[in-house]
């Protein structure tokens, strides 16, 4: 029998097989091609949830270790930068459903969608959670937030120690081949000079300590104490070879910049406008936001002077973004989880024989019926449901004999 290691220790990380990001498809200002959208969207809707559990699971034990300081780790800023990369992701995945509206999405919105994952992330993330931990505004993509937030999480799980005997040594050996490469097509991105020269020697000597322990695993070796060094060292190079292509592309021309924040922005905003309508269209009362008109900031300037402020503004724009998505997003997950409490207390009453009950049968009626009204009031929603949930605990402390013979 497999015992699970978090069975045994309540704040380890699962040992199954690391999360890692899905690729992403097609380019900045081309449509998506829409089985290549509806299977990305996938991919990332499961990457999102199973990094956020890994995440939740990394903060608790680097709490535990907190409460020994003789085993305690200092890993804030690295746990506290993957929280803000994974907000930022998760912030973009709504907006791309937002934008594919179930597979309702024209061509128009499959560009925005393809603008949406390769424009930049940068301006997405809470800038005092990046300056909490201690790292500047990043020009990255969704998918290289991603990549940048798998190899956080890697160096994570090392430096608290959380995998060192709970996956396979052939595993270990497989995800490490794989970063490599990630490294190696990384180098190839550098400009060439002396520093690309010493990055590529860096990965050859990281290369040749990976096969020289295969090679000592082969023989029968014991490898644990060496996967654990490798592996944290790979994943610092990776991350920092991520950071350093967008700083320099940072300290790039200004102006291509601003242009990118702005295409950015303008999709956000159509997102924005298509969520803020299937909010208002769903629930009552819905927020009272307004999504920013990006229009309204002007052509981008050409003079650094004037440049730095239109960055500024486009900036503040950004954060409002953030605000109107937050509230409408909320809205539409409170009329999500009623809906779900109903269908699980009708699952419930059906599995204990008391689905055709009458009062049980007009509390779903009108529970519904409030939930599939456009828009439905969310207040009168939530009392039917809680209605609803009061008849069957009622039935079910009275039991089968009573309900027929209260009929």
């Amino acid at each position: 029998m497999t015992v699970d290691p978090a069975a045994l220790h309540p704040g380890a990380v699962s040992t199954a097989a690391p999360v890692i990001a899905p690729p992403a498809p097609g380019r900045l200002g081309t449509p998506l091609p829409t089985a290549d959208a509806m299977g990305y969207l996938d991919a990332l809707g499961r990457w999102r949830d199973a990094r956020r559990r890994e995440l939740d699971q990394l903060d608790r034990a680097a709490l535990q270790q907190a409460a020994q300081p003789a085993a305690a780790v200092d890993v804030t800023h690295d746990i506290t930068l993957s929280m803000a990369l994974w907000k930022a992701a998760s912030d973009r995945y709504e907006l791309l459903r937002a934008t594919w509206d179930s597979g309702r999405a024209g061509v128009a919105e499959r560009e925005r969608m393809a603008t949406l994952i390769w424009g930049r992330l940068d301006a997405t993330v809470d800038p005092t959670l990046l300056a909490k931990a201690g790292s500047p505004g990043l020009a990255v993509s969704l998918p290289e937030a991603c990549r940048l937030s798998d190899a956080l999480a890697g160096q994570l799980r090392e430096r608290l120690a959380l995998e060192s005997s709970g996956l396979e040594v052939a595993e270990h050996i497989r995800q490490l081949r794989i970063q490599l490469e990630r490294v190696r097509d990384q180098i190839a991105l550098e400009p060439q000079g002396e520093g690309r020269r010493r990055e590529a020697e860096k990965q050859h000597r990281l290369d040749r300590r990976l096969k020289e322990l295969v090679e000592k695993a082969g023989r029968g070796g014991d490898v644990g104490g060496l996967l654990g060094p490798l592996e944290i060292e790979l994943a610092t190079f990776e991350r920092d070879l991520i950071v350093a292509a967008a700083t320099r592309r940072e300290a790039g021309a200004k102006v291509d910049q601003a242009r990118d924040l702005l295409a950015e922005l303008t999709a956000r905003e159509a997102a924005l406008r298509t969520l803020v309508r299937r909010c208002v269209e769903t629930v009552d009362p819905a927020p009272h936001y307004a999504v920013p008109d990006v229009a309204a900031l002007g052509a981008v300037p050409n003079t650094l002077g004037r440049l730095q402020a239109y960055l500024d503004r486009l900036g503040k724009v950004s954060q409002a973004m953030n605000v109107v998505a937050d509230a409408y997003t909320a809205a539409l997950r409170d009329h999500e989880e009623l809906a779900g409490r109903l269908a699980a207390y009708q699952a419930k009453a059906g599995s204990l024989g008391y689905g055709d009950r009458a009062e049980l049968r007009e509390g779903y009626r009108l529970a519904e019926g409030e939930l599939r009204r456009g828009p439905a009031r969310l207040r009168i929603a939530r009392q039917l449901v809680e209605l609803y949930q009061s008849y069957l605990e009622l039935q079910t402390a009275a039991g089968p004999g009573a309900s027929r013979r209260n009929e």
